[in-house]
């Protein structure tokens, strides 16, 4: 049987363009932020916006969660009662980064309902949010990973089955996070060298950006480390989060990760200072203060 009946909780910088997408693809479909302003644009962009977590959740088939961690997931899930007011068969897809045992623990719980769990982290920030084109890593029984597909479709266009088992998904996109935390703190470390001697910084990342030296993240935050207060794709404070879920999985995996480490602590040292809201490509800062070149 189609999904028909879709909620969203998380309308933030990716779950907003998200639920747009769903709406555009013809999904009836409810959304639910903490925030007013949040509702107010899922509403203005033609979907349904609801004032609890449980009135979004109300006769829904799937329930997906754009959340900012698992402590969230498992209060709008239980505490305010999201998963009992879905379809006795419904689907919780789980798309946040959250470590391997939460999401192993929220599936369970889920599963104790009688209903299906969907361990599916995304990866492609707010471009790729806005673009429909995330990619999904899904964990799930395959029949049940079928049945949401269709929907997983008008978010992204490279859906992977990674496993069967919940946990697979969060797993992968450690891995993910972990090549995407180094990657920024390498640019950041190359570029303030750059800095630092003084040769002039745009020509040596036109340069780098087309060498055997590139990478998507040097592309992408290049650009951004050499403004002073560049808009904010994803923040410093998801990568002190998500390299901590890294570092976390390779503690539970007996994996020496020495660069994960490196680069988290960089992040870390940025949020400190203030900067965990400002964009991630600003963990140049820190490499600016060791330097002593200031911030």
């Amino acid at each position: 049987m189609a999904l028909t009946r879709i909620a969203l909780v998380g309308l933030g910088a990716m779950g907003l363009p998200m639920a747009t997408n769903l709406v555009a693809a013809g999904f009836a479909i409810r959304g639910y932020d903490l925030r007013p302003e949040s509702r107010a644009a899922f509403a203005a962009a033609g979907g349904v916006a609801a004032e609890r977590p449980a009135a979004v959740a109300q006769g829904s088939d799937a329930l997906l969660l754009m959340v900012v961690n698992a402590a969230q997931a498992e209060d709008v899930l239980f505490a305010q009662g999201a998963l009992d007011a879905m379809e006795p068969d419904g689907i919780v897809a789980l798309m946040a980064t959250c470590p391997l045992k939460a999401v192993e623990h929220l599936a369970e719980r889920v599963a104790a309902t009688g209903r299906r769990f969907v361990d599916a982290p995304v990866s492609g920030g707010v471009v790729g949010a806005k673009a429909g084109t995330l990619t999904i890593m899904a964990a799930a029984p395959a029949e049940t990973l079928a049945a949401l597909r269709p929907v997983l479709e008008a978010l992204g266009d490279r859906i992977f089955h990674v496993g069967e088992r919940p946990g697979q998904g969060a797993t992968v996109k450690a891995v993910n996070q972990l090549l995407c935390g180094v990657h920024i703190a390498a640019a950041a470390e190359a570029l303030a060298l750059a800095g630092r001697v003084g040769v002039d910084r745009d020509v040596v990342l036109e340069i780098l950006t087309g060498s055997s030296a590139a990478s998507w993240m040097l592309r992408d935050r290049g650009p951004r480390m050499l403004e002073d207060e560049p808009r904010v794709t994803s923040a410093v404070d998801i990568f002190v989060k998500d390299l901590g879920i890294v570092l976390e999985a390779g503690r539970g995996a007996g994996a020496a990760l020495p660069l994960a480490a490196l680069a988290h602590q960089l992040f870390v040292s940025t949020s400190g200072r203030g900067d965990g809201a400002a964009d991630d490509s600003q963990v140049i800062r820190a490499y600016r203060l060791l330097n002593g070149d200031g911030a």
